[in-house]
């Protein structure tokens, strides 16, 4: 079926055409109730019953959605007052007001008492962290009390209190090995130790965007790792990762003004989230940054934006005990916090943090607490993006809820709901979304999301859509929808980059397909990885990359009455600025001279080379620029 596409109405709000575009969002479903999988992208459905145990502790706050800001003051602290998920490894973070006007900061815990600590502060002066020396007990509830000089010299005191939840430990599940699929994985002579996804490209149009196409490839027969490729579907880059360990939302960021790759990595259980690191890389391929969630926690692989002012938004999934009995679920149950942190890139301190727990009732999920345990929690919100916006507000997609949630960014207090059990939006016609990735505000203040659909079967097939929400009659129409012309169902995952030409590229997620519109809907670029692997998101971004390292090369002896001739092999794994190869070759290492020149034609670039270029003969290859200079000269080898 061809994309359909809509006339734009742009939104009328003035603070909604404040709003900037994100480049991204989402993963890996977690129904709780039945459907999430990380390899899979369906959860397996958890045979135990809710069962009897002792009561686990409450897990929300009686009133939700408070604001983050004590009253009287500009302060913004995290834990949010009266919480019940503030994890035992929190530290105090104080936001707004600057460092030298906090003093006497002190935190004491029901059980453990006095807890000293640091006052650290953010790089950005706009605040300070309370470090305690020792983590916080379960269960106990913790006081912070200090004092605030305001701007007019005057000194007040404040103090708050929040309760230590109980972390549920999820136990480590080895990952199980893909089985081998014909045709699912390239090989190359110069790299045999790379073995990336086989691409297949099947349509193709000079209208398509400039740039390479960014993937995380995981759960299929090959390698997992961040993967970049061209228009003809050749690699231009790949990094495998250690089996066991996945990458997901390889995208192009600014770092301090300039390109640099961004990346999670780590371990995703079967609940469907992440357990790792964000990677920062630079336009080398070097690894210049691991971003860490803080608090005790680990870093989620659904969302990792850089901010100019050198702070970064993450998100992290955080399970705790909590009784669930009011939902149907056991007693002795627990639940999946979603949380998202600013973090200071500088320092590691956390700027701020929201916890789904304290603002988003459990009763609005769609997912069912009945058949959760301490092994497979109540995974009832599910965040996979965030885009928090320079006009001091925040949006977040939670897929369980089939919610987006505009937030108040200071405060933390959601504003709007659009769709869900409690929208304050009215939907139009079409504007219903469920299990959704990736929302996304775009320029003209207009809304970009990855609608899945299901699992279980909600739409027909997945979709990219644009939405407007209309300010003055609180309701949402759709501006544009493109649909794949195979009417691709993605249980999980997904994406949709609005283009500069008004285009759309869109990630099909559990579906390893990758397609761009154009701004009328005409699908201009379609490809797929063949078998079973998925990709979280998918973008297209130009890149330039300039590996340090030297190009690899191979020689291959040709068979019997082949004339003696060798066929040389060549790769430079990340170079985007290679054009042709030159062959080197001579009696010795320091005697070469140049036998042959072929166009790049791919990732690895096979070089037949003139009759007594033998087995005996040294040889080099050289990687040229289009201007025929050279960029770089690999080892010898014999051919």
């Amino acid at each position: 079926m061809p994309a359909r596409h809509h006339a734009h109405t742009h939104l009328s709000s003035p603070h909604h055409r404040l709003r900037k575009a994100l480049l991204w969002a989402g993963l890996l479903v977690a129904l709780s109730s039945a459907t999430t999988l990380a390899v899979a992208s369906q959860r397996i459905v958890a045979e135990q019953a809710a069962f009897s145990a002792p009561p686990a502790p409450r897990c929300a706050p009686t009133v939700l959605n408070r604001t983050a800001v004590l009253p009287g003051t500009s302060l913004a602290v995290a834990p949010l007052p009266d919480s019940y998920a503030a994890a035992p490894g929190t530290q105090i973070s104080l936001l707004g007001p600057a460092p030298a006007a906090l003093s006497d900061v002190s935190a004491a815990g029901s059980e453990t008492g006095g807890h000293s600590g640091r006052l650290e502060a953010y790089s950005q002066g706009d605040g300070a962290s309370f470090v305690p020396t020792k983590p916080f007990r379960s269960g106990e509830t913790v006081t912070v009390r200090g004092r605030l000089k305001n701007t007019a010299g005057a000194t007040q005191s404040f103090a708050f209190h929040f309760v230590v939840a109980q972390p549920d430990v999820l136990k480590y599940v080895t990952p199980g090995r893909a089985p081998a699929e014909p045709g699912a994985v390239q090989s190359f002579h110069s790299r045999p130790e790379l073995q990336p996804p086989s691409l297949v490209v099947s349509a193709s149009s000079p209208q398509a965007s400039a740039g390479d196409i960014f993937a995380a490839p995981y759960s299929g027969p090959g390698q997992a790792g961040p993967l970049i490729f061209n228009e003809a579907g050749n690699v231009v880059w790949f990094d495998p990762l250690p089996f066991g360990t996945a990458a997901t939302n390889l995208q192009v960021q600014q770092l301090e003004g300039k390109p640099v790759l961004t990346w999670w990595q780590g371990y995703i259980p079967p609940q469907g989230f992440g357990e790792g690191e964000e990677v920062i890389a630079n336009s080398s391929y070097q690894q210049i940054g691991h971003v860490h969630a803080g608090n005790g926690l680990k870093a989620d692989l659904h969302d990792f934006t850089i901010a100019p002012n050198d702070t970064a938004v993450l998100s992290v999934f955080d399970p705790i005990a909590c009784n669930l009995s009011s939902e149907g679920g056991p007693r002795g149950g627990a639940v999946t916090d979603s949380v998202y942190q600013e973090v200071d890139l500088r320092t590691g301190l956390v700027r701020r943090e929201w916890d789904s727990l304290d603002h988003v009732p459990l009763s609005d999920s769609y997912s069912s607490a009945t058949t959760t345990s301490s092994e497979w929690p109540f995974d009832y919100f599910h965040t996979n993006s965030i885009d928090q916006l320079a006009g001091g507000r925040t949006l977040i997609s939670a897929r369980n809820t089939w919610g987006l949630y505009e937030l108040n960014t200071l405060t933390g207090q959601i504003l709007e709901s659009i769709g869900g059990k409690h929208s304050n939006v009215k939907l139009g016609p079409g504007a219903a979304t469920a299990f959704q990735h990736d929302a996304t505000v775009l320029e003209n203040g207009t809304i970009s999301v990855f609608d899945n659909g299901g699992v279980p079967m909600v739409h027909p097939q997945s979709r990219a859509l644009v939405l407007a929400v209309n300010q003055q009659t609180k309701t949402a129409t759709v501006v544009a929808e493109y649909e794949h012309h195979q009417a691709l169902s993605s249980g999980s995952q997904g994406n949709v980059q609005m283009l500069a030409d008004g285009g759309a590229f869109v990630g099909w997620g559990a579906q390893p397909y990758f397609s761009e519109f154009s701004a009328s809907g005409q699908l201009l670029f379609d490809a797929h990885m063949h078998g079973s692997y998925q990709s979280y998101r998918a973008y297209r971004f130009p890149w330039v990359g300039t590996p340090t390292g030297a190009p690899a090369i191979a020689a291959v002896a040709a068979k019997a009455g082949g004339g003696g001739s060798v066929t040389v092999y060549a790769s430079w794994n990340g170079a985007t600025l290679l054009a042709s190869w030159r062959v080197l070759a001579g009696p010795s290492a320091a005697a070469l001279a140049p036998v042959a020149t072929a166009a790049d034609s791919g990732f690895e670039t096979a070089i037949a080379t003139p009759a007594g270029v033998g087995p005996t003969t040294y040889v080099a290859v050289q990687a040229l620029d289009s201007s025929g200079a050279v960029l770089a000269t690999s080892r010898t080898i014999k051919g």
